[in-house]
């Protein structure tokens, strides 16, 4: 009798591939109007995150963000004076060229959406009319909106990636923290019985277009490709 292939086992939800809520209580936002400073309460790990985290108290109001390298607990952070410093949270027109930014607005007042990882950061390359554009992490250039905030800085964690993980079992459970399933078995490395790719009679799975009426233990391979054949 075969078993049920990970994409059914994940499908039935069951504790193995559920995702802890625990972990991921903390919302790394910040509200959408914010006048005058804040104050750093408190410097926090979470385990679903690669940075260390940060409380501020905003008015009668708490959020969580990101730290930045070298914030302290007590610390005052800006939320309206065009003053560049690590942690003020200003807008980025306001902003001059070779600024580190992180946590990026997607479109203005939405509390940031891009750049949250350990060790990461954007730099401002030039501002054309409203429009900035950012280099970021992946070297690439996006545009923003003028109107969308950041935070200046690079966050807290650069470095995270030197030390190789060296164990097996360290990964396991650095993938269990952020509810990853680690390690994945490659699919053309099974029996015939426990996967539609199993056996090592035809290696070569991505080929294999599955049919849109499949049923989701048949669903695998490409699903619903815009085109096969080689390309010229």
């Amino acid at each position: 009798m075969g078993k049920r292939i990970i994409v059914q086992r994940r499908g039935r939800g069951t504790s193995t591939y559920r995702v802890r809520k625990k972990a991921f209580r903390h919302k790394l936002k910040y509200p959408s109007k914010l006048e005058g400073e804040g104050k750093v309460l408190k410097l926090f790990n979470s385990s679903a995150h690669t940075a260390p985290l940060a409380k501020i108290q905003y008015e009668k109001r708490v959020f969580s963000i990101p730290a930045f390298k070298g914030m302290i607990e007590g610390q005052k952070i800006n939320f309206m004076k065009k003053e560049i410093k690590d942690g003020n949270i200003l807008k980025l027109i306001d902003l001059p060229i070779k600024t580190s930014v992180y946590q990026i607005e997607s479109k203005p007042g939405d509390g940031g959406v891009f750049i949250k990882s350990g060790g990461g950061s954007g730099g401002v390359n030039r501002i054309v009319g409203k429009n900035v554009f950012i280099s970021m992490p992946s070297k690439k250039e996006k545009k923003f909106n003028g109107n969308c905030r950041a935070i200046v800085g690079v966050i807290a964690g650069t470095g995270r990636l030197d030390k190789p993980v060296i164990k097996a079992g360290k990964k396991y459970h650095i993938k269990k923290s952020k509810s990853k399933l680690w390690p994945r078995t490659s699919a053309v490395k099974m029996n015939a019985i426990d996967h539609p790719f199993g056996s090592g009679r035809a290696k070569n799975p991505k080929s294999k277009i599955a049919k849109r009426n499949a049923p989701p233990g048949r669903k695998v391979g490409l699903i619903r490709p815009k085109r096969t054949g080689k390309r010229k």
